[in-house]
């Protein structure tokens, strides 16, 4: 078992014996209810899976107020999350179901974070909302916010507390697969330049475990470089010509798990260097590159887009809310993948190198009702429609 399994399970055995949630079951015993395409989402999964608390909660009566507690607000990315969040609490607003929506951003201090929550539950909050900053650091507002009566639901970032719910996706898995994108597609022999996000982010070490599993087996690939780019555009870009600056030897691939591919192919077409091979999350501003130097851009990765992320988040609330029980503390969500050989089919006419807030709008639902349904013991619709989704050009 790896460094970063050991530190998440040690984190929930410590939350669990201060409570009386029962122990954490094996994940094969707690997913055996769901179909074969989602427990294959939990193979290799970091985080900890348990029962959900959730089957005896009463959850508050209508009309809500929701309250969102963001970790970070400097990049797109998480601007289009609490964006779109917005755009779907405001159809509960319109529908007389939600009083209003609030948000908060701690701009990375926990203990920050820490305090908005608490203020969140002072104020009467029915339901909090979050992308926390730390896995363990949030734990006891969350205990706080359950036991007011409200309940807690992230996105994007496990925490070990038995009270929440997470909506995840499986980031070991993303790390593996896009470390393996350039094994196969660099014949397993690459010199390699990995960009990680914010450090100490739940996420981040997953990611990164992920892409080790790769490397351990594939001898003549190796990491020379290992930066933080924050998720940030202009940090990602500077960095990025540090390392180029400071290590002349070639560079065959980038290993990104954020957002910012286009900034890491014109920091190499800056220095004059060869286009690498770039892994990540596409965006619009990437098509928007790519469309405009094909010959400069070379892409395999997935689409972790900030729209499903906020959707599967709202989804997941508005059940329970409604009083739908949730099976499992960890709900894992599909990651699309994208393969540099497609990228016309997310290209849209809108896409610029300038489209930095522009995000992809993926063609299908990743997660389905039916999928969706089965992650919960009583589920029933709550009228989510994908078709209504706005497409990543309506707003241009």
């Amino acid at each position: 078992m790896s460094y970063m399994k050991l530190t998440i399970a040690g984190a929930v055995a410590a939350a669990l014996a201060a409570t009386a949630m029962p122990a954490m079951a094996d994940n094969h015993d707690l997913t055996g209810s769901l179909p074969d395409e989602l427990k294959a989402l939990y193979d290799n999964a970091a985080q900890g899976l348990m029962p959900s608390a959730y089957d005896d909660f009463e959850m508050p009566a209508k009309p809500w107020k929701w309250c969102h507690s963001e970790s970070y607000q400097g990049n797109p990315w998480r601007v289009s999350v609490t964006e779109e969040l917005h755009r779907l609490v405001d159809g509960l607003i319109e529908k007389g179901d939600v009083t209003s929506f609030e948000i908060s951003d701690s701009n990375g201090d926990v203990s920050q974070q820490i305090n908005q929550i608490r203020t969140f539950i002072e104020s009467g909050c029915s339901i909090i909302t979050a992308i926390p900053g730390s896995s363990t650091g949030v734990n006891d507002a969350i205990k706080a916010s359950y036991d007011a009566g409200i309940p807690f639901i992230t996105a994007s970032a496990y925490v070990s507390s038995p009270y929440a719910i997470n909506v995840d996706s499986n980031f070991w898995r993303w790390g593996y697969d896009m470390m393996s994108y350039i094994a196969d597609k660099l014949d397993g022999k690459a010199s390699i330049l990995m960009v990680e996000g914010i450090a100490g982010a739940p996420i981040v070490a997953m990611e990164r475990e992920g892409a080790e599993a790769i490397l351990a087996d594939h001898p003549d690939m190796k990491a020379t470089r290992s930066v933080n780019g924050n998720w940030t555009a202009n940090v990602t870009k500077t960095v990025t010509l540090q390392t180029l600056a400071t290590n002349p030897a070639p560079i065959d691939a980038v290993w990104t798990t954020g957002s910012e591919s286009r900034v890491v192919a014109e920091a190499f077409a800056e220095a004059g260097r060869p286009a690498p091979l770039i892994t990540g999350s596409i965006t619009g501003d990437a098509l928007g590159y790519w469309k405009e130097n094909p010959d400069k851009f070379r892409f395999e990765g997935n689409a972790v887009l900030p729209g499903w992320t906020a959707q599967t988040l709202f989804r997941v609330g508005l059940r329970m809310l409604e009083g739908q029980k949730p099976k499992l503390n960890v709900l894992l969500i599909p990651i699309p993948p994208v393969s540099g050989d497609n990228l016309e089919a997310w290209y849209e006419p809108c896409m610029t190198p300038d489209s930095v807030s522009v995000f992809p709008v993926p063609p299908t639902d990743p997660m389905p009702v039916e999928m969706m349904n089965e992650y919960f013991t009583n589920p029933a619709s709550i009228g989510f429609d994908y078709e209504s989704v706005p497409g990543a050009c309506d707003a241009e």
